[in-house]
């Protein structure tokens, strides 16, 4: 499936559901001092998610622009990115657990077409201070998911804010337990990371396309959690992830949002992507990321966003090094403009 039916189909799903479609909010966040860019959907959206009315409603659709600059060192494999669309949707305290895995479950079995056996859930463990997650469980259960393909994890991979697990959240950060959605590609498992393969493995086989955050904490100043006002639902799934599952095929970078780049970068250095893969994946990655910033007005320096900017089409360009007759890495630049222009933002 291309990467524009699988965008088009999701906010259509939920706007049918009576949720209102938002614009993609700067790349580079405006009157936000504590981060460099917009990583996820549910960034701007904070004020909300604390209780302030948003003027579209209770229900929210999107697609995000996002940069993970934390995520440059993990490019080169077959599902990292430091820039993607973020689709997402939200409730601001109306719907909360069952609505929301009943439809995301709907829009990847119907919309998608994803084969049921195909999919594992992921929920939350619990801690001291948040219960297990049963709800979510007994949910996906009714659902038909059976008990040998639901995991439990801990803070560290069930759990979503803007600082990653309770421990690091400052206070007032909202965050709450989340529930994925892994696709199986069944690739062979690579023993070097680990014995018994799981869905939070990280040997390829297994890839997260949407992730359901039940968003109804808040850290307090004396470090411990209350729970919001409001009951909320963040959803993120990655656009470039979805079309990886549509293909049953598990590197992003053979879909459409990537391969007219790897295709070029194929001409430009006369090697084949196979056995090339990580710097080709680099190169696609940091130079497509790179525009999108430019287009976002940061230019190259030594500072914030300029440096990050810099220092991805420097790594894009010593990666470009090791393939021969690759020196000129800025005849990429038409392609990939050509490539990114098939992205449709409001």
């Amino acid at each position: 499936m291309k990467s524009a039916d699988v965008r088009r189909k999701y906010i259509e799903f939920f706007k049918a559901r009576g949720h209102v479609e938002i614009p993609s909010a700067p790349l580079v966040p405006e009157n936000d001092p504590t981060t460099l860019f917009t990583s996820s959907g549910m960034q701007p959206l904070i004020p909300y998610l604390l209780g302030q009315k948003h003027p579209s409603g209770k229900r929210l659709v999107d697609s995000q622009k996002s940069f993970r600059a934390g995520d440059i060192d993990e490019v080169g494999d077959n599902r990292h990115t430091t820039f993607f669309e973020m689709l997402g949707n939200w409730s601001l305290g109306d719907y909360f657990k069952k609505e929301q895995l009943l439809w995301i479950w709907e829009f990847l079995t119907k919309e998608l077409s994803l084969p049921q056996e195909k999919l594992f859930v992921s929920v939350f463990e619990g801690n001291k201070e948040v219960p297990r997650d049963e709800e979510s469980v007994g949910i996906w259960k009714s659902l038909g998911i059976p008990e040998e393909r639901i995991f439990f994890y801990g803070v560290d991979k069930n759990w979503w804010s803007r600082s990653g697990e309770p421990a690091n959240m400052p206070p007032g950060e909202p965050g709450g337990p989340d529930s994925e959605v892994f696709y199986d590609f069944g690739t062979p498992h690579d023993p070097k990371f680990g014995k018994e393969c799981h869905p939070n493995c990280d040997c390829g086989r297994f890839m997260e396309i949407a992730n359901s955050v039940f968003m109804q904490y808040q850290k307090l100043e004396d470090g411990s959690l209350k729970e919001l006002a409001q009951k909320n639902v963040d959803f993120g799934g990655g656009l470039e992830r979805m079309a990886a599952a549509t293909n049953n095929n598990p590197d992003v970078f053979t879909t459409d949002l990537f391969s007219p780049i790897i295709e070029h970068i194929v001409s430009v250095s006369q090697k084949d992507y196979v056995g090339n893969e990580v710097p080709m994946q680099i190169i696609a990655d940091h130079i497509k990321g790179a525009v999108m910033m430019i287009d976002g007005g940061v230019l190259p320096s030594n500072k914030t966003q300029g440096y990050i900017l810099r220092r991805i089409i420097r790594r894009a360009l010593l990666h470009g090094r090791k393939l021969n007759n690759f020196s000129a890495i800025e005849t990429l630049v038409g392609p990939i403009e050509k490539s990114i222009n098939t992205i449709s933002f409001n």
